[in-house]
């Protein structure tokens, strides 16, 4: 298996856009980030901030989950979205996750991921598909 050491970091930056927003509140200018969009680039944070250091043949998949949404991020400002690596424990990888704007927090929690071996995971889901 890889080696991925303790404290690993990451960041991805982003631009909050029509496409990563709200739609649901009626007016154009109350429109923010969604908070499944935040959780998704924490979960690619955690995941780029890995996969260089894993086996060929191997990638991540998400298992948990547990953040909060702080505050909202406008169309139109920057977000960074950052991970650090909190534990590994034979497939499992623990991570500290962090989302800002240009003027604050807006999220924060953990994240597991698995270390998988796609062709043996894809061959198990062409046998579920059976």
């Amino acid at each position: 298996m890889a080696n991925i050491p303790v404290g690993a970091r990451g960041e991805q930056k982003i631009l909050v856009t029509t496409d990563v927003a709200i739609n649901f509140l009626g007016l154009e200018g109350a429109r923010v980030l969604s908070t499944p969009n935040m959780i998704r680039f924490m979960e690619w944070t955690c995941r780029d901030t890995v996969q260089p250091m894993l086996d060929d043949g191997y990638d991540t998949g998400g298992t948990h989950i547990n953040v909060a949404h702080l505050a909202a991020a406008p169309i139109g400002m920057a977000g960074t979205f950052r991970a650090e690596v909190l534990s590994v424990t034979d497939r499992r990888i623990q991570f500290r996750v962090e989302a800002w704007d240009e003027k604050e927090k807006i999220g924060e929690g953990t994240h597991e991921r698995a270390m998988i071996n796609v062709a043996k995971f894809a061959t198990r889901l062409a046998e579920k598909m059976k």
